[in-house]
């Protein structure tokens, strides 16, 4: 099922907004939605808690997606970002990878790092074509239910 926002007026925008503890409610039913094996509200809160980098985008009272990144020295890795499945294949992945990538480069980072399902092609094509190159290949990285594990493709981007 996919979702349309009405683009016409001010309170259309999409904008983003700070990942906090009181909207983990709002993420988490996305989440749910999004994966057959998600993050749980303790991967959330281990994360801000952390102080990663966290970001959500809104519009219209929804959450569209979001994003949750780690800074190291010259480096950030994205550890989780996420489209609401009603809002998918409208552009959003980017935009949030674009807000990701400026945000990045403004505190000093001169890569990108992710891990990826290797079953996830659609995810993969999106990293690509925001110029992610794979770099390697994590055995047995990701849960797959069912006592099995996913391996994760390693992707970087120079920024």
């Amino acid at each position: 099922m996919s979702a349309q926002l009405d683009r016409t007026g001010p309170e259309a925008q999409a904008r983003f907004e700070p990942l906090l503890a009181d909207r983990l409610d709002e993420v988490m039913r996305v989440e749910d939605r999004a994966y057959l094996l998600p993050w749980s509200r303790a991967n959330f809160l281990d994360a801000l808690h952390s102080g990663y980098q966290a970001q959500m985008l809104v519009a219209q009272g929804q959450v569209l997606g979001y994003f949750v990144a780690m800074q190291g020295v010259d480096e950030v890795h994205l550890l989780n970002i996420t489209v609401a499945p009603e809002f998918q294949g409208q552009g959003w992945a980017r935009l949030l990878l674009e807000a990701l990538a400026i945000w990045s480069r403004g505190v000093g980072a001169q890569w990108l790092w992710l891990e990826v399902r290797v079953g996830n092609a659609r995810a993969i094509h999106v990293y690509e074509a925001q110029g992610f190159a794979r770099v390697g290949l994590r055995k047995g990285y990701y849960p797959a239910g069912q006592g099995l594990r996913e391996d994760a493709i390693v992707m970087s981007k120079r920024l």
